[in-house]
């Protein structure tokens, strides 16, 4: 007889945590770095996530009717989208922008590949570097504070004229979810303390980062590297972004070189591009490399599946 067999994307893993329920304390995680943003910069830091999360949820229930596919905004996959881009937008961009923002997000990276668990880059970052790239005088803006110059003019001897205090509570401006260090590390303990999130990605990452950082700049200075850890998009693109279960590779080995690749990028571009922005380019472009990456180290070859007679 004909055994019936589906074929699947990966990661094919079976586990009491439903995907609504991840996504459910992902957006949990996610509120107080939000809340943080709207009390810091007002009530357009609100209306910027309120619409950037609601075009997001629109669109994906939208391009389903349309391509006759199954809702899927009940697994809150396009909340978290909308609002992990909502978050890395500065708090005075006319809303109109996060709005295509989180369309482009939805309606090229997600939806055309085949929804959740199919898309081949994070949306979220997807979106930014599109926002970047098509709005960059606006994107940068924020950027160009204090902390920026002083971290990008420190070079290999100089100091850094900004107070650590300043950067972990947010007291120098930014991007809405990126300002304070506290709100973000209050989010990642919850998610690691469910389970939803391990360390091994993030940590890589973070600590490759430092130490290509300190091979660049030949600077120690632990103020010097502090600073670039908790200045701009880092905590967040690690442990929001680049912890994607779709994007990220397989294996444990895979996941521990992935890390190693967004840390040495995300030092070049910070290092030797034009600004503080390199965390969203550098995870899009691994998440490119991720099948290279499952292939060479795990082994994994995509196979057609048939029927078998028994």
């Amino acid at each position: 007889m004909k055994l019936p067999m589906t074929a699947s994307q990966a990661p094919h893993i079976r586990a009491p945590k439903s995907t609504a329920g991840i996504m459910t304390a992902v957006i949990i995680a996610l509120l107080p770095a939000a809340g943080f943003g709207i009390y810091y910069f007002g009530l357009n830091a609100l209306y910027l996530i309120l619409a950037t999360v609601a075009t997001a949820v629109i669109a994906e229930y939208l391009a389903c009717l349309i391509g006759k596919k199954k809702v899927t905004t009940g697994d809150y996959s396009a909340v978290v989208t909308g609002l992990i881009l909502a978050l890395c937008l500065p708090p005075d961009m006319p809303i109109w922008i996060g709005v295509a923002g989180a369309a482009f997000a939805i309606l090229v990276v997600k939806i055309p590949f085949g929804g959740l668990g199919r898309n081949i880059v994070n949306p979220a970052a997807a979106a930014r570097c599109f926002l970047l790239l098509s709005f960059a005088p606006m994107m940068i803006a924020r950027q160009n504070t204090v902390l920026a110059t002083s971290i990008l003019t420190a070079g290999e001897e100089g100091d850094i004229a900004v107070s650590l205090l300043d950067l972990i509570f947010g007291h120098l401006g930014g991007m809405i979810g990126e300002t304070s260090m506290l709100a973000l590390a209050a989010g990642v303990v919850f998610l690691v303390l469910l389970g939803v999130v391990d360390l091994r990605i993030p940590g890589v990452y973070i600590l490759s980062f430092l130490g290509f950082i300190v091979l660049f700049t030949k600077n120690t200075d632990p103020v010097y590297l502090v600073a670039h850890l908790i200045g701009g998009g880092l905590l967040l693109g690690a442990f929001f972004m680049a912890t994607d279960f779709v994007t990220r590779p397989l294996s444990v080995a895979g996941q521990l070189i992935y890390g190693l690749l967004l840390g040495f990028l995300t030092a070049v571009f910070r290092f030797y591009g034009s600004g503080m922005e390199g965390v969203v380019f550098a995870i899009i472009i691994v998440n490119f490399l991720t099948p290279l990456i499952d292939k060479c180290i795990s082994g994994y070859r995509p196979q057609k599946v048939k029927n078998d007679e028994t």
